[in-house]
């Protein structure tokens, strides 16, 4: 499927010119990069908290976060990051974004089926849990999918 901004005609004029991305490339990237942004300072938040602010918690947050394996917070850690450094190629049109927002794809992935499947994160967090994990793995999917089409588009280089 071919519209004006990425069109074969349009690639035609020479190897050196690619397509521009409309402005809602621009607020997509922009509003990804923003919740990506959020995911790190969760993360960071998490693994810089004090006892003060884990005492705060509810005792059974307390033990999941205290009992996720190591695996699960670098598998954390590599999601949030890899996506806003994925957002951050997008927004700067370089094709490596679908790569990096692949990886940390994957740590989604790896971090949900840890809290899911082994680490009863439902009990723990319940449906508000659930519902920000399906979000999470939605935008993460969608960030997948869009950096593909704009690959596809000649939007990235």
């Amino acid at each position: 499927m071919s519209d004006e901004t990425g069109s074969p005609e349009d690639s035609s004029r020479g190897a050196a010119t690619s397509s521009e991305p409309p402005r809602s490339f621009y607020i997509i990237g922009i509003a990804a990069l923003i919740w990506n942004l959020i995911g790190v300072m969760t993360y960071v938040m998490q693994v810089t908290m004090n006892d003060a602010a884990m005492a705060a918690l509810p005792e059974d947050q307390q033990a999941f976060i205290q009992n996720s394996p190591i695996w699960v917070t670098a598998a954390y850690a590599i999601a949030v990051n890899a996506g806003a450094m994925g957002c951050i190629l997008l927004l700067v049109r370089q094709s490596w974004a679908y790569l990096v927002l692949v990886v940390s794809f994957a740590g989604i992935v790896i971090q949900n089926l840890y809290g899911y499947i082994m680490g009863g994160a439902v009990g723990v967090y319940g449906a508000a849990g659930v519902g920000l994990s399906i979000t999470v793995t939605l935008i993460g999917a969608y960030l997948i999918a869009y950096s593909k089409g704009a690959m596809n588009k000649g939007w990235l280089k």
